[in-house]
């Protein structure tokens, strides 16, 4: 199967699978939209990165890979539908009663967004939390591109961030509209502030209930 290490590992993937689906592991069986596969490397990448078991459903169940078509559609997910295209890292793992699982392995991104493409052609950055693939925050996307070239951006905090601040840590996270509230600012100003901040890292965007939230980023 492809050219990619092919070894014994039972009790290993075993050991994967007892985990669940999580942060940095996503089970997958039926490999035939690779857009939906891209969103999965995008929010594995966009976040700490992360592994794709391929020939396992979402109950755990080992059904093994079907076939080598499996593999191309994945390979197609992190280079056709994925901007930059993305490179993974496969190996065979062959299991109870013969069955072979794909581990599939996504790095961490050092040039955030990771994208991908969306099926009326649009492209779109996702990050995983829990077990799930969600949408970025459009100021997530704007600090990661931010990031890439911090020339000019100060650590020195004015005294309205010094502010946003002080309220983020009295309530530990907030929408964009209730620190636009809470400090009186401009939309504008609101989202320019919380996307320099994120970028000199000192707030992050946390996911609560249905939507991202911007907090106070703590050393615990």
């Amino acid at each position: 199967m492809k050219d990619i290490p092919h070894i014994r590992g039972k009790f290993y993937i075993a050991k994967l699978i007892a985990e669940g689906e999580h942060e940095t592991q996503d089970f997958k069986y039926a490999i035939s939209d690779a857009r939906k596969i891209a969103r999965s490397i995008s929010a594995f990448a966009n976040n700490k990165g992360g592994r794709l078991l391929i020939g396992v459903k979402d109950s755990g169940a080992i059904a093994g890979v079907r076939n080598e078509e499996d593999i191309y559609v994945v390979e197609a997910a992190a280079q056709l539908y994925c901007r930059p295209a993305q490179e993974l890292r496969f190996t065979a793992f062959t299991t109870e009663g013969g069955a072979v699982v794909i581990r599939a392995e996504i790095p961490q991104s050092a040039t955030r967004p990771v994208q991908s493409q969306e099926p009326d052609g649009s492209w779109r950055a996702y990050y995983r939390v829990k077990d799930e693939n969600i949408a970025a925050h459009p100021l997530m996307v704007r600090s990661w591109r931010q990031a890439i070239s911090r020339e000019g951006l100060t650590m020195m905090l004015s005294e309205s961030e010094q502010a946003v601040l002080r309220y983020l840590r009295s309530v530990d996270s907030a929408s964009v509209e209730q620190i636009m509230l809470a400090a009186s600012l401009s939309r504008r100003t609101a989202e320019e502030m919380i996307v320099r901040l994120a970028t000199i890292e000192v707030v992050e965007f946390v996911h609560v209930r249905d939507g991202f939230e911007i907090a106070v980023i703590t050393n615990e």
